[in-house]
């Protein structure tokens, strides 16, 4: 069963059934059970034309679903007949669904969770890895999973019946296809590419600096792609990877798309970021990086975003431009009585986050004990496995050391 091409179809077919008059909730549903029905069907006998074949047994699923639920009857003008079989329309509703599920009336992590869910194809848990929850309902002790279903389903309710052309909050499918090549470039759902092509169909069909930024961070991260890992999964950090293996040609795109959207004097966070990235691509080597500059672009995308993480991120720059003792000064900054002290608890990956750059600076200052003891506590914490066990082999390099 080809996974791959049952999540790359599943927002076609979603758009279909949308602007066939299902509304969306209903839609959904449709298309999940002939998914169901295709990992069933497929491996013995897989259909010439899949996309129609999904468009097909979705229609008909919602056909039934509508006809056996009578407070829908209002529908069955909609839904007397069924559409001659044949092949599927060669549309691409993608980037449509992104403006749905960004409708104005859900709330940012609502269209976000809705997103992932329908057009992206990740889990429920996936989703609630993707710190999607604010941090009251964090501390409510709910399963993230539940948290995440939670807000699937009211987002579902909320668009229901809603028009296929309803206009989308940009800022918010910017934030969603963010969040999508944050989830692809982890390695544990490779949707990377997929958000890269949406977000150059964006940027075709609407001129927006941000827009432009966008995509040009997505291309000069995932030019580092092929060096972020060792071939046993282990991950590089930036400083170590092989400089030879980055694409150069994807890292000349991200920069010219950049400096047209920097030139328009309408800064913004994904811009500001793009900026970091370029610095980090432009440098031969690690010790040519001009962290000054970066601690700059640090300092906008702090005005500009007030987020605990870019002030975090914000720490390691100083350290790396005016060595470590500064860097712990700009670390010790973020303490409780701070806008910052959410980093220490909210939004999953953060508070192993803030451990380990604590650990490298103290490192760098050449207190190994303490930087072994905080790398072993944010590998207690850590999100995934690959980052689990970088963070074990830097606390066991350390002690190491200090046993030698």
């Amino acid at each position: 069963m080809n996974q791959f091409l049952l999540r790359s179809l599943t927002p076609s077919v979603l758009g279909i059934l949308v602007r066939r008059g299902a509304d969306f909730a209903a839609a959904e549903d449709a298309v999940q059970d002939a998914l169901v029905e295709a990992v069933r069907v497929w491996p013995a006998d897989q259909p010439r034309d899949p996309k129609g074949w999904l468009v097909t047994v979705a229609w008909r699923r919602f056909l039934d679903a509508t006809r056996a639920d009578a407070a829908r009857r209002r529908r069955e003008n909609l839904v007397d007949e069924e559409p001659a079989p044949g092949l599927a329309p060669a549309v691409d509703d993608t980037l449509q669904l992104y403006f749905l599920c960004a409708h104005p009336s859900l709330t940012p992590s609502s269209a976000v969770a809705l997103t992932l869910r329908a057009v992206g194809g990740l889990t429920t848990r996936q989703i609630a890895q993707a710190y999607l929850v604010p941090e009251a309902t964090m501390a409510q002790g709910v399963p993230p999973a539940r948290r995440a279903w939670g807000s699937i389903s009211r987002a579902k309710r909320t668009v229901s019946g809603v028009r296929f052309d309803q206009p989308g909050d940009v800022a918010t499918v910017l934030r969603v296809l963010y969040l999508v090549f944050n989830e692809g470039y982890s390695g544990d759902v490779d949707l990377a590419a997929e958000a890269i092509r949406l977000t150059r169909q964006l940027a075709t069909a609407i001129d927006h600096p941000e827009v432009a930024g966008l995509l040009a961070l997505m291309l000069l991260h995932h030019a580092r792609r092929a060096a972020r890992t060792t071939p046993d999964g282990s991950l590089v950090p930036l400083a170590e990877q092989d400089r030879g293996r980055w694409d150069t040609e994807s890292i000349t795109e991200g920069v010219e798309i950049l400096q047209a959207a920097l030139a328009r004097d309408r800064l913004g966070e994904f811009q500001a970021q793009a900026a970091i990235a370029a610095l980090h691509a432009d440098a031969p080597t690690a010790a040519e990086t001009d962290w000054v500059q970066i601690v700059e672009w640090y300092d906008e995308l702090a005005r500009l975003t007030d987020s605990p993480v870019v002030r975090l991120n914000r720490a390691v720059a100083v350290g790396e431009a005016d060595g470590p003792r500064a860097g712990l000064a700009a670390l010790l900054a973020l303490d409780d009585s701070s806008p910052s002290s959410r980093l220490r608890s909210s939004r999953g990956y953060p508070i192993p986050r803030h451990a380990a750059v604590a650990a490298y600076l103290h490192e760098r200052d050449g207190d190994l004990a303490t930087a072994a003891r905080l790398y072993a506590e944010a590998a207690e914490k850590a999100p995934n496995l690959a980052e689990r066990d970088h963070l074990t082999r830097q606390a066991a390099r350390l002690n190491a050391r200090r046993g030698r």
